[in-house]
Parts: structure tokens; C-alpha cells; sequence
């Protein structure tokens, strides 16, 4: 079971994540950033689920990491394109023009978000299976 300082830990990866990519996106109003599409309730719900998944996977990480970090990483990616304003990337501008942007990319959000919470559910789900899988043995030797 993990400590409270884990717990604890947790929970700031989850309220940083949660105030600094909605501050850098324009969710959380700032004098610094101006979104420049409307928000949405996707947004918000996309950034909430990203930011909780993160916080999540703070509490279930141990010491080894294997290929797990490399999901984590494209996860939050994922779902921070879809949550962010796609006028306001500077290197997605930088590809491409901002009406491509709005008329072929915007679109795509909602499905990014859905990848995104689909990779993080099913990371973590398996992670979770792992560490069931790995007290087992120490409960059966316990039992003897």
C-alpha cells in the first residue's frame, strides 16, 4: 500500500499538471495567455482526465519504468493537443497554416482525447495487474 507521502505526491503531480497545462492552453484564464478558439467542455474534461491519469500513474510508478515511460510521454502529449488551442502551437503553426489548422486538425481533437485517455487506461490497468501480480507471491509465502 502507498505511503501518504506518496499519496500526497500524487496529488501535486495531478494539481500542477492541471494548473500548468491549463495555464499554458488558456483553460485556467491567465493575464500571460490568450486562447484564441472558444473553450470547450471537452477541454476541460480532456484536461481534468490527463492531469488526473498523470497523477495516477505518479502513485502506481515504481522504481523500474521499462517501456512505460514511452506511453506516458505520448499519452500526455496526446492529450494535451487535445485540450490545447491549435492556433496557438507555435510548432503546429509552424507546419502548417491556421486555417488547415482549424479545418482538418480541430476536428481531430476530440478522437486525440480519446486515444489519449484510451493509452492511460490501458497503461495503467496493466501496470496495476504487474503489481498484483508481483504481491502474490509475497502473500502466499506470508500465508505459509
Amino acid at each position: 500500500m502507498p505511503s501518504s507521502r506518496r499519496y500526497l505526491e500524487a496529488a501535486a503531480v495531478s494539481v500542477g499538471t492541471f494548473v500548468l497545462f491549463g495555464a499554458v492552453t488558456g483553460l485556467v484564464p491567465n493575464p500571460l495567455y490568450v486562447r484564441m478558439v472558444p473553450r470547450t467542455p471537452l477541454d476541460y474534461l480532456f484536461l481534468s482526465l490527463t492531469a488526473g491519469f498523470l497523477g495516477v500513474y505518479t502513485l502506481q510508478r515504481t522504481g523500474e519504468q521499462g517501456s512505460d515511460g514511452k506511453t506516458v510521454t505520448a499519452s500526455a502529449a496526446l492529450g494535451f493537443l487535445a485540450f490545447g488551442c491549435p492556433i496557438c502551437n507555435a510548432f503546429l503553426l509552424a507546419l502548417f497554416s491556421s486555417s488547415a489548422l482549424m479545418t482538418y486538425f480541430d476536428p481531430l481533437r476530440p478522437l486525440l482525447g480519446v486515444v489519449s485517455v484510451v493509452l492511460f487506461a490501458g497503461l495503467l490497468t496493466v501496470r496495476s495487474r504487474r503489481s498484483c501480480d508481483a504481491c502474490e507471491p509475497a502473500l502466499e509465502g506470508a500465508n505459509r
